[in-house]
């Protein structure tokens, strides 16, 4: 089956289990926080919770995959008792991770920073699960908008030709690009929301906007808004947020302008 564009935005709440994510106050390493943060999440509207236990921020340290995978096993088990019927997604670029958390967790979405390759599509397609395709270019060169779009385009035609069913693109905020690049990427995301799947997009508190704000991810709150605004009048179908509550006003905003996305 192939993946349709939703009619619905979707605010996928991000729950963090590392020690050192670049948002401080997103970091969860008790199973206490980590009830605590998926109880706000669906309070406050979210329709996914994106859980991470390996920071991929610039510098960041990558931490074994035993490590990870425990990390996310306190989690997943702690949401997962408390809320069965929850979406949940994992964040991770592994495949042995992202077997055991569908297979034991049913997790439903495999969300890669990485890009993927042929032995994650395939994982995926053999799990039923879905995949969040993110566009990551070392060299650069595909760093445009019409470079994503192409660069995602093909991956995507691959993903499907091996059976995953669902696909979402995500452009890469932040990922290998320049501030300039990620802002001429958000200019011209119609070209990326204009490929035949719904589009994710992560800005939340990213650099892009603290720095040309010339603040800090803690203060990056209002900024973070205004771009979610951009993304979603350019077609974008999912936010992948710190800031939950603030991202389901700014779809309920939109939705009342009757803006098409």
């Amino acid at each position: 089956m192939q993946t349709t564009k939703q009619n619905k935005v979707q605010v996928m709440g991000i729950l963090n289990v590392t020690p050192d994510s670049f948002y401080a106050r997103s970091r969860q390493e008790t199973e206490a926080a980590v009830a605590a943060r998926a109880e706000q999440i669906l309070a406050e509207g979210g329709d996914i919770i994106d859980i991470g236990a390996c920071s991929t921020r610039p510098g960041a340290e990558i931490v074994s995959e035993a490590e990870e995978m425990r990390r996310l096993g306190i989690a997943l088990s702690t949401v997962r008792s408390l809320y069965p019927d929850a979406r949940l997604s994992v964040d991770t670029f592994r495949e042995g991770v992202a077997m055991e958390c569908v297979s034991n967790w049913g997790v439903s979405i495999i969300n890669d920073i990485s890009g993927g390759d042929t032995g994650m599509y395939l994982m995926t397609s053999k799990l039923g699960a879905g995949y969040v395709l993110t566009h990551n270019d070392p060299t650069g060169r595909s760093n445009t908008p019409e470079g994503v779009a192409v660069w995602l385009s093909d991956r995507l035609q691959r993903l499907r030709a091996m059976g995953v069913r669902e696909v979402w693109l995500d452009p890469g905020f932040g990922f290998n690009k320049t501030l300039d690049e990620n802002w001429d990427l958000l200019r011209g995301l119609r070209k990326i929301t204009a490929l035949d799947a719904p589009v994710l997009v992560g800005l939340s508190r990213k650099s892009m906007i603290y720095k040309l704000l010339n603040t800090n991810p803690e203060r990056a709150l209002n900024g973070t808004t205004a771009a979610h605004m951009a993304a979603l009048q350019a077609g974008a179908s999912v936010l992948r947020v710190h800031d939950v509550r603030e991202a389901v006003e700014t779809v309920r905003i939109l939705e009342k302008l009757n803006i098409e996305h």
